[in-house]
């Protein structure tokens, strides 16, 4: 009898224990209905142990994909063996809401899983252990991390005045999309432009003057381009765009929409109108060429070409002369 009272007050303890710790319990059976449903998950579902037991999972959280836990749920009850799903692999399995102060940003609460069988006194397992650890501190913490790494190499790759990117990525794109033509059998044209007259321009109306006429071409360049397009400010006035499976014809329409584009625009500045126009040379790419960096020798002297033939204008480089 003293044994008796033993048992039953080591079980109500476990039960207690179960009830009051911070993490989600539930026990389901191998038709999937819930037969255990602690104080975490009445909390954060809403749902009394009442009103769920007995009742199959996914009739009441429509949202968790019943394949997916199906198989993830089985291998446990067959293989006898504990189960692991982390938040990064699948952000929750319960869709809570997320009610803490510190993350409140976050709109649900991230968790992580752990599936573990319940064997009987015969060895079968007929029922399977859920426990939901609220993990959202944790991922929220990580996601900022990320953001900042993603902004900080974002910001180390980009041209602070333009918002293009620097001069040193670009060319680590350029020698990337050559590369690429090595191998595959497709078309590229290369780009450079540079601001007509631009040291008139500063020399006349000011740096500042200056810098918003670069702001303004980039604007108008940026508008211009594909999502596959590459452009970068390649240094003071001058840019340069890769127009990946681009004809130099095409590039030619591209750079002279682009041309008519910026003859249209007048900057002003200080209540001063200031007008300005670009000149663009283009090269395609070709066997011909030794390199990334023969090909921009190449594009450079199809825009000297242009602005020593009178400026605004687009000239396409002759492969024929190679």
């Amino acid at each position: 009898m003293a044994n008796d009272n033993l048992d039953i007050k080591e079980f109500h303890w476990l039960m207690d224990m179960l009830q009051t710790i911070d993490v989600g319990l539930v026990v389901l059976d191998k038709d999937f209905k819930v037969q255990v449903w602690n104080n975490f998950m009445e909390n954060h579902s809403g749902i009394n142990p009442i009103t769920v037991k007995d009742q199959v999972l996914f009739d009441i959280f429509e949202d968790i994909p019943k394949e997916w836990f199906r198989q993830k749920a089985e291998s446990v009850f067959l293989l006898k063996n504990r189960a692991f799903i982390t938040w990064e692999l699948r952000p929750y399995l319960f869709k809570f809401k997320n009610y803490r102060p510190i993350t409140g940003t976050e709109e649900f609460m991230y968790q992580n899983i752990s599936i573990s069988p319940l064997a009987s006194a015969d060895g079968n397992v007929n029922h399977i252990c859920v426990i939901i650890y609220d993990v959202t501190d944790i991922a929220s913490n990580r996601k900022a991390l990320e953001n900042a790494n993603k902004e900080l190499e974002s910001l180390s790759r980009t041209d602070r005045l333009t918002l293009l990117n620097n001069r040193g990525y670009w060319e680590e794109c350029l020698q990337s999309e050559y590369s690429r033509l090595q191998r595959y059998d497709t078309t590229s044209s290369l780009v450079m432009f540079d601001i007509d007259h631009f040291k008139k321009v500063n020399d006349t109306y000011g740096h500042q003057a200056g810098d918003e006429v670069i702001r303004v071409v980039s604007k108008l360049l940026r508008e211009s381009l594909r999502k596959t397009d590459i452009a970068g400010r390649y240094g003071g006035e001058e840019f340069g765009i890769i127009l990946g499976h681009t004809s130099a014809d095409n590039a030619f329409t591209f750079c002279e929409r682009l041309r008519k584009a910026v003859e249209d625009t007048t900057v002003v500045h200080d209540n001063v109108e200031i007008k300005f126009t670009i000149s663009l040379g283009i090269c395609e790419a070709s066997k011909k060429l030794a390199d990334y960096k023969d090909w921009l020798e190449r594009t450079d002297q199809a825009l000297y070409q242009c602005k020593e033939s009178g400026r605004n204008k687009t000239i396409i480089y002759d492969l024929s002369s190679l």
